[in-house]
């Protein structure tokens, strides 16, 4: 009996023990900026995947229907680091794209031939730019490791496929937005018509959309620039 009862007692004593760490593990939560970059990279992320099935669907030309594939497969592997790093830290993902997203994958859904691959590639363009500065926004003032980090492993993806993009663009003749001095795409850069997937309704995380800065691109001016 004795035996028994101390074992209670001890039972009860790890019990109180872990009580503390429970509350504190509960009371963690991501800052407001690490939770709307995930949610803004994983409706990129939709919008990307839809976008890349519907350049190898409609794409006339075959380097979009290429790169449509790699977009595919590239950001359905970063989609799935979001929405585990979204579920340990309990973040609610929304279901779909944006509103302005949607209505650009509707746009594109009724071209078709080479007047499709011109759009896809301009609104492609359009929201890497987007997705790029949101990423950096992360990275400067992210709080959450976990984000940050998936912030970092995502800006090399994110820049290769808006390299890719311009090469393809001007290949086809369409308008590429300005970049800063290091390459990085520029805020608010010109030629891109459509909407960016994210428009004005869904600014970046953490800033303003395309009236500042993105971090990191201003600070170091390319060689011969002043």
């Amino acid at each position: 009996m004795l035996g028994i009862k101390r074992l209670g007692l001890l039972a009860a004593l790890v019990l109180v023990g872990l009580a503390p760490a429970t509350a504190a593990q509960a009371a963690a939560q991501p800052s407001t900026q690490d939770t709307q970059y995930l949610q803004a990279l994983h409706q990129v992320n939709l919008f990307e995947i839809t976008a890349g099935n519907l350049a190898q669907q409609k794409g006339k030309n075959q380097q979009v229907k290429d790169l449509g594939k790699m977009f595919v497969t590239d950001h359905t592997q970063l989609d799935q680091t979001v929405q585990s790093t979204a579920q340990q830290l309990n973040a609610q993902l929304p279901a779909d794209p944006t509103a302005d997203q949607q209505k650009v994958l509707d746009r594109l859904n009724n071209l078709s031939g080479a007047e499709f691959d011109k759009a896809w590639v301009t609104a492609q363009l359009a929201g890497h730019v987007q997705a790029i500065q949101a990423t950096q926004t992360e990275i400067s003032q992210g709080s959450e490791q976990s984000v940050v980090q998936l912030a970092q492993d995502a800006l090399p993806v994110l820049q290769a496929h808006y390299d890719a993009l311009v090469a393809l663009a001007q290949t086809l003749g369409v308008p590429v937005p300005q970049t800063s001095g290091s390459g990085t795409p520029s805020p608010g850069g010109t030629g891109t018509e459509s909407p960016a997937p994210g428009g004005t309704e869904s600014p970046a995380p953490g800033g303003t959309g395309t009236e500042a800065p993105a971090p990191g691109t201003t600070e170091t001016p390319a060689p011969g620039q002043s």
